[in-house]
């Protein structure tokens, strides 16, 4: 059974030890004992507080795709045009991998595997979701005249969700750019070219 009652700070504290290990040494070889001794205690007491290193896992991913979605949620209420749409979606990922990169490097490397798994059916659905926000995106951009009326919508969806999500592996919080302004050289980059 799923733990509830234990304090939120010491639970917060485990996972974001937890998504470190989980980032560096990959999920299936990332054993519960490795968290615990990261994180100063033993094995059998991290049990005290998540029934298995999948439990630990499905709270990091769960937690990183809600916010995601809450924040890409927010652009989309905000019924913006389409450049202003993209412009959005593009700093409010960098929002989140600069609040999340631990759980982003997990995403990125376990997704496909995890997503076999029952309790992490979601991360199909979401990464379905996710294709279908940016392709709608690009379409309304190409119906309107925004974005080019040649722009083939499957590449362009594949080449902006790599292109910026690749980011996490060499982005760090503590660097000398924010996330907003990574953001905005992207999408300055992606919309306007690097030609004169």
């Amino acid at each position: 059974m799923a733990p509830t009652k234990h304090p939120a700070p010491r639970r917060a504290e485990l996972l974001t030890t937890a998504a470190e290990v989980f980032a560096e040494q990959g999920y299936n070889a990332t054993t519960v004992r490795t968290i615990a001794e990261r994180a100063g205690m033993l094995a059998g007491s991290l049990y005290y507080h998540f029934d298995s290193k999948e439990a630990m896992a499905d709270e990091i991913l769960s937690g990183f795709l809600s916010d995601l979605w809450d924040g890409y949620q927010r652009i989309v209420d905000a019924e913006l045009d389409p450049r202003a749409t993209f412009e959005g979606l593009v700093i409010e990922s960098f929002r989140q991998m600069d609040r999340h990169r631990p759980a982003v490097a997990i995403y990125q490397k376990e997704a496909r595997h995890l997503a076999a798994l029952p309790r992490f059916s979601y991360l199909t659905e979401s990464q379905e979701n996710f294709q279908k926000l940016w392709t709608r995106t690009l379409e309304r951009g190409v119906a309107d005249g925004t974005f080019r009326a040649d722009l083939d919508i499957p590449i362009a969806y594949r080449f902006v969700r790599d292109t910026v999500w690749v980011a996490a592996t060499w982005y760090r919080p503590e660097g000398r750019k924010s996330a907003e302004q990574i953001a905005d050289h992207y999408t300055a980059m992606v919309l306007d070219g690097i030609a004169t």
